[in-house]
């Protein structure tokens, strides 16, 4: 097949991308209420949401190794067929137990879905231009969930609002809905994601799952090795932490200023739809964002504007206060993903690509589960203002963690002979922007696989 340019790997990340959310955005209106309506308790429900957690943990870096060794393409496969098969028992389930396996096959597809589409476009926008810059890419991703996330949650209720057709629930039509976009979605995973592997068939797959630990093994190294690596997901610990905030504690400020739980749900609703567009939106100011201050500034300053916002959340009196701080908190979070995200990408080279993300992503795992415990622990002590006043501290106090890469890419900028030329690698959007592989002890060479995506196959 002719080699994909820039453009078309992007314009196919970004319809997969999309695809891969709008079911989500589909079940966000009605997956807790369906579980109601089937008879589980409130308490069971939580119990239930455990499994999709403690496979994600358990998975997450084994299943980020395989997709280096193997091929992301497979392994996505695999992924988006596990979430069809949950999808279809959701839409049958009707006990604990069932529900249960729901949610551990939610984790599953968790595991194997992080990471592999994402380093996909990085690397084969990389193979056709290596001076390409990618964060634009990861910018629009972000404007991309935020709308497909947003436009489902809307399409969800309005399938709802069409009320019980025949035998089903008027909670199970969305159900039926995702389903079918998920068989499409994984059509068209087929047909647009295509990446050379040198190896096929059931040896490959052998070989590739005896190279996955050695991928993690050397995705932790490489975290060892380099400083601005190791801060930079040492963010994701912060951030996990500081989360809670504004996903948990928000719907309690809210009723608790509203004075009313149920008029704070109906209001929560929309709310929502409207947070996600604005997601989509702050997505949308990557380019702004990289062209004015540079990756590592700009994703510095986020974290400090999130922790403002919070603050904003815990201290405005009124809905139309906390509604508005909760709008621009989620602004400014769209914001702050792709730069966060280009940043790594560009600390280390594609054999073991995915194993760094799932490693950057298994790291909110933990964080998120104490500040859950942490946080909610303190609002029943105090109050939901000083929780969310503590949580919106440490989102802020990640903000120095940045300063490696800053410091990184001046030395980048620094060391070009010509300003108007770049050496392979390294990126030409100035500071803030280090190349691939960038380490303050010297550069890391990338780790010969015996079965492997394409080095530069993203």
């Amino acid at each position: 097949m002719t080699a994909l340019s820039v453009r078309q790997v992007r314009f196919r990340y970004l319809t997969l991308y999309g695809l891969r959310w709008l079911p989500t955005g589909l079940l966000t209106p009605v997956m807790i209420l369906l579980m109601q309506e089937r008879g589980l308790s409130l308490s069971q429900i939580g119990l239930v949401a455990t499994a999709q957690g403690l496979v994600v943990l358990a998975l997450e870096l084994p299943t980020g190794g395989l997709a280096d060794a193997l091929g992301r393409k497979p392994v996505l496969v695999v992924a988006w067929t596990v979430c069809l098969v949950s999808l279809a028992l959701f839409a049958v389930a009707d006990s604990f137990w069932m529900f249960f396996l729901v949610w551990a096959l939610q984790g599953i597809y968790r595991a194997l879905d992080s990471g592999p589409l994402e380093s996909w476009y990085v690397d084969t926008t990389l193979a056709a231009d290596p001076q390409a810059e990618y964060e634009r890419g990861l910018g629009w991703a972000g404007t991309v969930i935020g709308v497909a996330i947003g436009a489902g949650a809307l399409l969800g209720g309005g399938l709802v609002a069409l009320g019980p057709v025949g035998p089903l629930s008027a909670l199970t039509l969305p159900v039926l809905v995702a389903i079918a976009l998920q068989v499409a979605s994984l059509v068209a995973l087929t047909v647009l994601l295509v990446e050379h592997r040198p190896a096929r068939g059931a040896a490959a797959v052998r070989a590739s799952v005896a190279e996955a630990p050695r991928m993690v093994g050397q995705a932790v190294g490489l975290l060892r090795r380099n400083r601005v690596l190791l801060a930079l997901v040492a963010v994701e610990l912060f951030w996990g932490f500081g989360m809670i905030t504004f996903e948990s504690l928000l719907p309690v400020r809210l009723a608790e200023v509203v004075g009313d739980a149920d008029r704070a749900a109906a209001l929560l609703g929309p709310a929502s739809s409207a947070a996600w567009l604005a997601n989509a939106a702050g997505a949308a100011l990557t380019p702004l964002l990289l062209r004015r201050l540079g990756a590592a500034p700009a994703a510095a300053l986020m974290r400090v504007l999130q922790g403002v916002t919070v603050v904003g959340m815990g201290l405005l009196a009124g809905p139309v206060g906390v509604l508005i701080a909760y709008l621009a908190c989620y602004t400014v979070h769209g914001a702050s993903n792709p730069l966060h995200m280009g940043l790594l990408h560009r600390q280390v080279d594609g054999p073991y690509r995915t194993s760094v993300l799932s490693l950057n992503s298994m790291m909110g795992q933990p964080a998120g589960a104490l500040g859950a415990v942490v946080l909610t622990a303190l609002a029943d002590a105090t109050s939901i203002t000083v929780a969310m006043l503590v949580g919106a501290v440490v989102l802020a106090v990640a903000a120095p963690l940045y300063l490696p890469a800053w410091r990184a890419g001046r030395r980048t900028a620094a060391a070009e002979p010509d300003p108007g030329q770049h050496r392979p690698g390294e990126s030409a959007a100035g500071p803030g922007h280090p190349g691939p592989a960038l380490d303050p002890a010297g550069p890391v060479d990338p780790v010969p696989v015996a079965v492997s995506a394409p080095a530069r196959s993203d």
